[in-house]
């Protein structure tokens, strides 16, 4: 008798996508290992916060709280039964032939896996504004973390500043807790944002809470905003000057500034892997290129936000059809997916609405002085980037190894975006004929020790 040996499934992510994928696999029969960077599975979006924190889920999570708790109770319950193998607190930092680095509490330990689904999220989309680079400066998704995590505001007086939902959310949730929000300023326009109406109204409960949001900032919200420079003293941020929707400048003093324009797609693992890139115009922003399913080829498969920009919804979704095309690649009974897939288009239709409605700023950016900061990590100004641009043909490779903009510790996540825009408006062609930076590993600052094995 020849006996054949399980599939080894690896997930990467425990958030929505990574959730349902693995608990599609486990209704199948499967043992999938999940590995993610939080201490207890739910992602950024369902982040939970340590052990004795008082808050409830309804606070923590809004409307969205019964999903939250679903989700968690859900994970947990599969844990602990020993149905999947739950490696918190690691990160996925290389992957090579079938094989996954991961850095935990113990070093670094390999992985191997037959069908590998990366379910790694998205991450805060920012754009550079004179004077960023100094300290009190934060992204929204940090803001957010540090409320929901820890139930603390960054800041005395705080200014949130881009555009898309979250940066709405964020200002209601810091309003909510106590903190002095003293104003919440949007770069898109009323006119932009109900020039996408009819596309939003795929999903009208959602639009419509925030709406809700929005009303609870109250006079704290501006729309049709001019970012001009965040001015800072010894101690930090001290002002944001900007001008509203009618011209008049306005300066806002302040201690910390949180900042936002959406998300971008966590690709940096789909790109080691070998998957494909399609630049998304819309987005304005290069994504990995699957099926409807989320098949990327040679054995990867892409769901949630690292892939398709579509919240904790659709995260859902394409973590199940994610599953079930291994499952079927498999050869494993898998379960219909009509249904899903009708939900899906739905969701993005009201995803393409969102992009459309709060666009990201690349007429500000391409108005960046030379004397501005694109690259925090590096120190690389606007100049810099203008220059290597010229030096090197317009490709963002060239521009990269010229500048070193895009080398520091978060391997271009915050810089990249803003350094093609440049280097494209330079160079006089679109941001997608300039190309993006290839993945490098490790994808995550490590340290050289935990690479080394006793003996």
């Amino acid at each position: 008798m020849i006996e054949t040996r399980a599939p080894r499934i690896a997930i990467v992510g425990a958030g929505p996508a990574g959730i349902r994928a693995a608990a599609t696999l486990v209704e199948a029969g499967l043992h999938p290992v999940v590995i993610d960077e939080g201490h207890s599975a739910g992602g950024q979006i369902y982040r939970r916060p340590p052990a004795g924190f008082t808050r409830t889920p309804q606070e923590l999570y809004g409307s969205e709280a019964a999903k939250a708790c679903a989700l968690h109770v859900l994970f947990d319950k599969l844990a602990e039964e020993g149905r999947l193998t739950h490696c918190a607190r690691s990160s996925v930092i290389a992957t090579h032939k079938d094989r996954l680095y991961v850095l935990g509490e113990g070093g670094v330990q390999v992985i191997s896996y037959d069908r590998l689904i990366l379910a790694t999220g998205a991450s805060d989309r920012v754009a550079p504004v004179p004077g960023w680079q100094g300290a009190g400066v934060y992204s929204l998704g940090a803001a957010q973390i540090a409320l929901e995590a820890q139930g603390v505001a960054l800041g005395r007086r705080i200014v949130l500043i881009g555009s898309g939902p979250l940066l709405t959310l964020v200002g209601a949730q810091l309003v909510k807790a106590g903190a002095e929000v003293a104003a919440v300023l949007d770069t898109s326009s009323w006119r932009q944002q109900l020039q996408a109406f009819w596309q939003l109204a795929a999903r009208p409960v959602v639009a419509l809470r925030g709406l809700v949001l929005r009303a609870r900032l109250g006079d704290r919200y501006h729309a049709g905003v001019t970012l001009e420079r965040i001015e800072a003293d010894t101690s930090g941020v001290a002002a944001l000057r900007w001008r509203d929707a009618g011209g008049r400048e306005r300066l806002t003093p302040c201690d910390m500034i949180g900042m936002g324009w959406h998300l971008r797609a966590e690709a940096h693992l789909a790109d080691l892997t070998g998957c494909a890139f399609i630049y998304d115009e819309q987005w304005r922003q290069w994504l990995p290129k699957t099926d409807e399913m989320g098949r990327a080829g040679n054995g990867v498969y892409l769901a949630g936000d690292g892939v398709r920009l579509l919240g904790a919804d659709g995260a859902e979704i394409a973590g199940r059809l994610a599953a079930v095309a291994c499952l079927s690649d498999l050869g494993c009974p898998a379960p219909p997916v009509s249904a899903d897939l009708r939900k899906l288009a739905r969701l993005e239709r009201f995803a393409r609405g969102l992009a459309c409605a709060f666009p990201w700023p690349d007429e500000m950016v391409r108005a960046l002085p030379d004397d501005a900061i694109v690259c925090r990590c590096e120190n690389v100004s606007a100049k810099a980037v203008r220059e290597s641009a010229d030096f090197g043909g317009g490709e963002a490779n060239r521009v990269k190894s010229l500048s070193r903009v895009g080398m520091g510790r978060c391997q271009g996540r915050y810089c990249q975006l803003a350094a093609v825009e440049l280097v494209a408006a330079q160079a006089g062609c679109a941001p997608n004929a300039v190309g993006r930076f290839r993945g490098q590993a490790p994808v995550r600052p490590a340290p050289v020790g935990a690479f080394l094995r006793d003996g």
